[in-house]
């Protein structure tokens, strides 16, 4: 049986980091967001993607040490086709401030990014993008 979390629709295994470290360090406002929006959604929603540590940041993304998958605050999410395009707006309406979207990808290979990352001085950031 998977480790229980807070969050009673995400499990421990899939919001650790995948390097092996054993960290799981999400936060608790972005996390109570994300399961607001996987009961309005309802469906599973699998997190594909969680907390990432630094190291392993920086090996799967181009956001070096300091990504939003870092902060705790974003997750990847495996969603395609028409359930994609209804969670990227309900997304949006959630108040998520980072999206990206991944689409072209055969279908098991398909996500969406959520993130809470606000901008700030000398941190710009696009709200919606695609891979």
């Amino acid at each position: 049986m998977p480790e229980a979390t807070p969050w009673p629709h995400f499990s421990a295994a899939e919001l650790t980091c995948h390097c092996g470290c054993g960290r799981m360090e999400m936060d608790a406002d972005f996390m109570s967001l994300l399961e607001m929006l996987r009961t309005a959604y309802g469906k599973p929603m699998t997190v594909t993607s969680g907390f990432r540590c630094p190291m392993h940041n920086l090996q799967a993304s181009g956001t070096g040490l300091s990504g939003p998958h870092v902060t705790g605050k974003a997750v990847d999410l495996h969603v395609a086709g028409e359930d994609a395009f209804r969670l990227l707006a309900m997304a949006v309406s959630f108040g998520f401030t980072g999206i990206g979207v991944s689409q072209r990808e055969p279908h098991n290979a398909r996500f969406l990014h959520l993130d809470t990352i606000e901008k700030g001085p000398g941190r710009p950031r696009s709200t919606l993008w695609s891979y």
